[in-house]
């Protein structure tokens, strides 16, 4: 088996809040020194970590450090880690959205590459012409592409607005139509970020149908980011877990998401420090806790409290939470409107109150992910706006233990957990 992709200490460093290096003499001085000359970048200083959650003294950041390892060929590699850890940016190197600082890369074949919504399309260029466009960046000539087109707006589900500018698809359009056309042009290597979150669960489970099709039916290489890290094991076979720019650990895809998951910790409380005002809603505070004691235990009935702000009365607010295994495996699904059926909202501020029965959750760990949106719109928690916590077996051995005999719930289910909301 052959090599696809080989990366050769690719490092990338990132200045913070500034562009260029000062002055248009020092910008020519480097590229100059970089292009012609074929020599390390002159400006080059040592930057630090790129650990988000401390304050550094540097105004440069490595968001990778020193990555080198090759992926085979027909390989589908599952790239986690905690959000900053340098996933996005290694696939937009691989992509030459942007270029390392140090190292190369050597890819044989053809990138298709989805990275975020929209990524390569011309937002006044109908669906159609975008798809003859992304043809034509991978090297195909029109013949080509006509003889896919069908499938690939099939596939898509945008039939009806494929002659509409693109500018006017939800965020789930754009997906559905990027990954069709980056899965459907004949790329022998595929790149997918994280944007098939924004894809409904029927799109999904087709989207990771097609890329198993692409990587063991036509032998391609996928490289895959995502952190559904059920996705990660039911499509890759394996697995590379990233930590502050660097690579922590390479193997199985199992063994790489055990390791992620080792790692977790707790978080029980989420804080808002910086709320945006000219946003329609505002997540100030939320918590998982105990209804009784300091610890989780499967007899035990579990509090989660939000505290919203309304700043604009939206047409249909959504406030709620999903519940997930500790891999991501969608569990259940609970809203303030499961009481009243009401949609909306006066402005100010509210706190939610929901509870999980007791004895519903096996022991293991959970995380609750949360949602102030207004519908198909905008979730206005923000990507970090999750919890977590670790159920125990209780004193008393009542409630669910988990094993490998009964596992877990398999299946999505809306639970009528609110207590209660008023107005503060």
């Amino acid at each position: 088996m052959s090599t696809a992709i080989e990366f050769n200490n690719i490092s990338k460093l990132y200045r913070l809040g500034l562009v260029g290096t000062g002055t248009l003499g020092q910008d020519l001085k480097r590229w100059w020194t970089m292009n012609i000359r074929g020599k390390e970048d002159p400006f080059l200083k040592v930057g630090e970590t790129n650990d988000r959650a401390t304050k550094g003294d540097s105004e440069y950041v490595w968001a990778l450090r020193d990555i080198d390892f090759k992926v085979e060929q027909g390989d589908v590699v599952g790239i986690i880690g905690k959000n900053g850890a340098g996933k996005s940016t290694l696939l937009k190197i691989l992509s030459r959205v942007t270029a390392p600082t140090t190292g190369t890369i050597r890819a044989r074949g053809r990138i298709g590459s989805l990275l975020e919504v929209g990524t390569g399309f011309h937002p006044e260029m109908t669906g159609r012409e975008n798809i003859y466009m992304n043809g034509a960046i991978l090297g195909m000539n029109k013949q080509e592409i006509t003889r896919k087109l069908d499938e690939i707006v099939d596939f898509s589900g945008c039939e009806r607005y494929i002659d509409t500018p693109v500018k006017r698809y939800s965020s789930g359009m754009m997906v559905r139509l990027g990954f069709a056309v980056a899965a459907h042009l004949d790329p022998e290597i595929l790149v997918v970020d994280e944007v098939l979150a924004v894809g409904d669960a029927e799109f999904q489970k087709k989207a990771i149908g097609k890329m198993q099709d692409v990587s063991k039916g036509e032998g391609r290489t996928v490289l895959f980011v995502s952190h559904n890290m059920v996705s990660v094991q039911r499509l890759c076979n394996s697995g590379l877990l990233l930590d502050k720019g660097k690579v922590v650990y390479r193997g199985s895809a199992s063994d790489t998401v055990s390791m992620y998951m080792q790692g977790q910790v707790v978080q029980s409380e989420y804080i808002n420090h910086a709320p945006i005002i000219k946003d329609k809603l505002n997540l100030l505070y939320a918590r998982v806790a105990p209804k009784t004691g300091e610890h989780f235990y499967t007899s035990t009935p579990i509090d989660v409290d939000f505290r919203v702000r309304i700043n604009t009365r939206v047409g249909y607010l959504v406030i709620g939470f999903n519940l997930v295994s500790s891999f991501q495996y969608p569990l259940a699904r609970a809203d303030y409107n499961d009481i009243d059926g009401i949609y909306s909202l006066d402005p100010g501020e509210y706190e939610f109150h929901f509870e999980i029965p007791a004895n519903t959750l096996s022991n293991g760990d959970y995380k609750i992910e949360l949602d102030v949106a207004e519908k198909e719109v905008r979730n206005y928690a923000g990507d970090d706006a999750r919890l977590s916590f670790r159920v125990d077996v209780s004193e008393d051995t009542k409630g669910n233990v988990f094993n490998e005999a009964s596992g877990l719930k398999t299946s999505i289910i809306r639970e009528n957990w609110l207590v209660g909301y008023k107005k503060v």
